[in-house]
């Protein structure tokens, strides 16, 4: 199990460093598959039906629903790459090592129960939280912070893992349809932002002032 976690980990910081939104998409849609098997990696079985189920919904709305939508987004934007990041590609990766290490000094302090899950699982859930907020404010293009807050929900997912037995199905499954909601509505911000101004470089529209 400790292969997934790290996987998760791994696929984070490629994103980090990388300027390829195709790249991006495709890690994110590869941190939600090795997310979606955690479940029945926990109860080492596919035939008990809550953990099939989350399986079988993860795995269809993160890496493969989402995923295809962002890739529809991305096509209609016509754009290929995060040319001018706020934080540039090698201080995202300095970055994302201090989260890590941070993430790994400090989650002692919140003594988070993680059975049958490895310890290594709520370090990387908070790296993955830390990892995916600092893409939303570090990053101008849509479509990348849209990316940010896939991989901070991630986070949030790896934590809920941890409460696995205590959480019934009924909310699990809410909370990814929450999420693929929310990347609808971004998408067609994304669509209509790139009608607009023929770009999605969120910083310009810190310009907009009121026509007199």
């Amino acid at each position: 199990m400790e292969w997934l976690i790290t996987g998760i980990i791994l696929t984070s910081f490629v994103i980090l460093g990388s300027s390829q939104l195709v790249s991006s998409i495709r890690m994110v849609a590869l941190q939600g598959a090795l997310l979606s098997i955690l479940p029945t990696m926990a109860r080492s079985s596919f035939a008990d039906p809550h953990s099939l189920l989350l399986f079988i919904g993860a795995f269809a709305i993160k890496a493969v629903v989402i995923p295809v939508f962002l890739f529809r987004s991305l096509k209609q934007a016509k754009i290929r790459k995060e040319v001018e990041p706020i934080v540039s590609l090698h201080l995202s990766l300095i970055g994302g090592g201090a989260i890590l290490v941070m993430a790994f000094s400090s989650f002692r302090a919140f003594g988070l129960p993680t059975a049958p899950f490895p310890p290594l699982i709520i370090p990387a859930a908070m790296a993955t939280v830390l990892i995916g907020f600092f893409l939303l404010i570090s990053r101008t293009k849509a479509i990348t912070q849209v990316i940010g807050f896939l991989i901070l929900e991630n986070g949030v997912f790896l934590f809920g893992m941890t409460l696995m037995s205590d959480f019934p199905l009924t909310v699990e499954m809410g909370v990814l349809l929450d999420l693929l909601v929310g990347v609808f509505v971004m998408g067609i911000m994304i669509y209509h932002i790139n009608k607009t101004f023929d770009h999605i470089d969120t910083s310009a529209l810190s310009k907009l002032r009121d026509a007199e």
